[in-house]
């Protein structure tokens, strides 16, 4: 099969039909500049009746030209979701020279396609070209990081805003209102990648289900001399945690893989000794902050039974030297 498109934007559901319809409809209704654009829909089998709306929002006549929908029996997560679509799509006569992933809770807010690949096309070197988003409520967030290190995570989970403001430049999230400039990695929600980037490292780790798997990708590519940039300049709407029920709420009980992929990352990132020695040393950090907080009166900022799961899930399988997603 040979595919004649410059940009590919897939699109990964899960339990969001709705939502996702009009992520689609929003690649649909713009032109991006006279580029030709396809749209790849993976519905991870989804709980409900994902699956029919898709299917029937499938036959209206432009999904019918422009949307190629895999309707698939197994939850993938999200790397190896998008991986289906990447090397089918690499596997081609004439592959797109771009991947656009989009969440199915984000939608176009500008003609942020071809933003984005014109910034692609005047820099060689960038590999990961990473959309400005807003909540539709409360206006931008960040979209733009730092990569993750002993340091931060160390400070993060303290907790003290004193010893923070101290280390800000080693802050994982940079400012919502941030402008255009390259850095270290961009929010998977809205990012376009080069498609020489993403196999130049072979596509998403598969280990990953979810979370830390775009940082791990513009990691590895950026170990590869490829640039990752925030283009201020392409806009898009994100009803964050809608698709994943995890949002920004410190409080939140995280999901076990949400931990898994931070002990994986970090396993990769620093090796099994490094890993399990910060691992172990959050879990001091975690005490302090938990005391401070009773003796405070103050709630803690970690999520819910944060020393429970995260010493089950990461700190356990790190001190024996693996990754729990090994």
């Amino acid at each position: 099969m040979q595919n004649s498109a410059e940009v590919s934007v897939i699109i990964i559901n899960y339990g969001t039909a709705d939502l996702t319809i009009k992520a689609v409809n929003s690649v649909l209704e713009r032109d991006h500049g006279g580029r030709h654009v396809d749209v790849h829909l993976v519905d991870n089998a989804s709980p409900g009746d994902d699956a029919h709306q898709l299917a029937e929002a499938a036959k209206s006549p432009l999904w019918t030209k422009h949307v190629t929908t895999y309707l698939e029996t197994t939850n993938h997560g999200f790397g190896r979701g998008n991986n289906l679509v990447i090397e089918r799509l690499a596997a081609q006569t004439a592959p797109p020279q771009k991947i656009m992933l989009l969440n199915p809770d984000a939608t176009l807010d500008n003609d942020a396609i071809d933003v984005l690949a014109k910034a692609m096309d005047e820099n060689p070197q960038i590999g990961f070209a990473g959309a400005a988003i807003a909540k539709p409520d409360t206006g931008p967030v960040t979209a733009a990081f730092r990569f993750p290190s002993i340091t931060s995570e160390l400070i993060r989970t303290l907790g003290l805003n004193v010893i923070a403001k101290q280390f800000e430049h080693t802050a994982v999230a940079l400012p919502p209102n941030l402008g255009t400039q390259q850095v270290d990695w961009v929010s998977g929600a809205a990012v376009m990648m080069r498609m020489e980037a993403i196999q130049s490292v072979g596509f998403f780790d598969p280990a990953y289900f979810l979370y830390y798997e775009e940082v791990d990708l513009m990691r590895r590519a950026g170990q590869n001399g490829w640039q990752s940039w925030h283009i201020a300049e392409a806009k898009v709407l994100h009803a964050e945690g809608a698709a994943t029920g995890v949002g920004q709420s410190e409080r939140k009980r995280r999901p076990d893989y949400w931990y898994q992929s931070w002990a994986h990352y970090f396993f990769k990132s620093y090796g099994p000794a490094r890993a399990a020695l910060l691992s172990v040393s959050m879990l001091g950090a975690a005490g302090l902050q938990s005391l401070k907080s009773i003796l405070s009166g103050r709630p803690s900022k970690l999520p819910k039974s944060f020393g429970s799961d995260f010493t089950r899930t990461a700190v356990r399988p790190l001190l024996t030297g693996r990754s729990p997603l090994s």
